[in-house]
């Protein structure tokens, strides 16, 4: 048994890993379910509960400051714990949320306690020492996959018996209200996602998501096909306006300082570097400078080539440890213009040495959206939404499809992007404005995630009520006339008022907590099954 508690503490930090591995989302619990499931002999009930914490998680990500439940610990001992008990996902659920809510509160600690950190990553660049740098940065990161790591381990040792001995007293009409509660529990991540996308212009997109799921029964990947056709008929067509999207106002930016003619001083081998190393941009997070060790380490490696004194190398590390955070998936780009900014530093006598970091800060917010929007609000939902209808079923293509949907454009994106903005500078982002490019892809993004998003409650969530009207042969299921005027209205009206009180900015611990209690109650009344 010691040798399953390794193993299963080393998938704990496989997925804390991720802040080290470009927020790949391996750590998600539709990709650790499977690997748990697989340590404990079970790989199809892996798969499954996975499916069924990544419903109930899908909307919870790390946006500035928000940081969510922290379902790696979580879905790793609801899932390990349910299957050594030979439970199903309804027990690894009602594990699994309490446990991320209070994992959550010692990652949040941990954030606040690397901010000590940084008078030592100042101290070095003031020495110009970038290999102290790097070093404190890996070391510094190290922390969160070891702590809970550590955390997971003794869990398992301590509590894994108890926790059987525990689950096998449950009675049945317990774990009925459980998989009751389970099964609305996904509205929530439903509901966080339609927050970040949801608006009147784009609505019907939505609705029409639902229609073809509910009525006509299609599949999740053949929507985000036909998601996929609309967006780009509807974004081809002309602008009403040939203004600059505002969000891509670069006028503040000092015109001189950006790259006027790129010397290449800079090697594809560099630049490859520079990509790799981007993929550590979150791994020393913290809540005072946010990812800055991280772009720091990112550009060392162009720094290294083009400065060769102390007094020029501590100048542009103390520039790059200055407060940083935007997205992680179009951060390649902001760090392609800097170091081809560095590399004018070193050509031209007259160049703004300020003017690095005024770029920098100009694009954290822009970027920041579009990327956010692009990526969490369009291919993750794309990727979950294929996966976990294969995955719920228990089927092993679902975490599989996951990871490819989400990650090839991700890293083929990432990586040129690194190109893109050494080569051509913001002057790119500038033809980008001015073309309405951003306009068009976030208006398609919107359209995209929405009709998938709207798919999601009518094929991923299983709400019925057993009311019925009348008595004996003149009975009537009330679920019957339901689905004969809306099929899956539950789950739909559910996750609008889910929605309803994610807008008016209720804790979605207290919602988890609701969905529980209004599961586990419904039930229990046999007002919902």
């Amino acid at each position: 048994m010691l040798l399953t508690f390794l193993l299963l503490t080393l998938i704990a930090i496989f997925g804390h890993f991720e802040d080290f591995l470009g927020t790949t989302l391996l750590s998600r619990p539709l990709v650790l379910g499977p690997l748990v499931g697989l340590v404990l002999g079970d790989v199809s009930q892996g798969v499954m509960i996975g499916a069924t914490l990544e419903l109930i998680f899908m909307g919870n990500i790390k946006v500035g400051a928000a940081i969510p439940p922290d379902i790696i610990t979580g879905g790793v001992l609801g899932t390990a714990f349910a299957i050594l008990a030979h439970k199903g996902p309804a027990i690894a659920l009602a594990l699994a949320v309490p446990i991320s809510i209070l994992a959550e509160l010692v990652i949040s600690a941990l954030f606040v306690f690397r901010a000590v950190f940084n008078k030592k990553f100042n101290q070095y660049a003031q020495d110009g020492d970038y290999k102290s740098i790097q070093r404190l940065h890996i070391l510094s990161g190290l922390l969160k996959p070891v702590l809970m790591g550590i955390i997971v381990f003794i869990s398992l040792e301590v509590g894994a018996t108890a926790i059987k001995s525990f689950l096998d007293l449950i009675p049945a009409w317990v774990q009925s209200g459980l998989q009751v509660a389970g099964n609305m529990l996904p509205a929530l991540g439903f509901a966080l996602l339609m927050n970040l996308m949801f608006n009147k212009k784009v609505a019907p997109y939505f609705f029409l998501g639902f229609i073809l799921a509910a009525f006509l029964k299609l599949p999740v990947i053949a929507i985000g096909g036909l998601g996929v056709i609309i967006a780009l008929i509807v974004t081809q067509a002309p602008p009403k306006s040939a203004a600059a999207n505002d969000d891509f106002d670069f006028d503040d930016a000092p015109t001189e300082a950006l790259p006027v003619q790129n010397q290449h001083k800079l090697s594809k081998g560099i630049l490859r570097a520079i990509f790799f190393r981007s993929l550590t941009l979150e791994a020393n997070f913290n809540f005072e400078t946010w990812q800055n060790t991280g772009f720091a380490f990112s550009i060392i490696p162009a720094l290294k080539k083009l400065y060769h004194t102390q007094e020029t190398m501590t100048l542009a590390l103390k520039r790059h440890l200055q407060l940083f955070n935007t997205s992680p998936y179009g951060s390649t780009l902001i760090i392609g213009i800097t170091a081809a900014m560095e590399e004018q530093n070193t050509t031209d006598a007259n160049f703004d040495e300020d003017s690095i970091s005024s770029v920098k800060l100009g694009l954290m917010g822009p970027l920041a959206g579009v990327f956010d929007s692009l990526f969490w609000g369009t291919f993750k939902v794309i990727a979950a939404g294929v996966g976990t209808s294969l995955a719920i079923k228990g089927n092993i293509l679902g975490p599989i499809l996951f990871m490819l949907i989400f990650n090839i454009p991700h890293l083929l994106l990432r990586y040129h992007l690194t190109f893109i903005g050494y080569n051509t500078g913001t002057k790119f982002l500038q033809n980008l404005a001015q073309n309405n490019v951003m306009d068009r892809l976030t208006a398609g993004a919107s359209i995209l995630g929405l009709m998938v998003v709207g798919a999601m409650p009518a094929t991923l969530m299983n709400i019925k009520t057993p009311l019925s009207m009348g008595g004996g042969a003149s009975s009537v299921q009330v679920q019957v006339i339901l689905d004969q005027v809306v099929p899956a209205i539950i789950p739909l009206a559910l996750t609008f008022l889910v929605f309803y009180f994610v807008k008016k900015q209720v804790k979605t611990t207290w919602l988890l907590l609701g969905l529980l209690a209004l599961g586990f109650a419904g039930s229990i009344i046999h007002l919902f099954v």
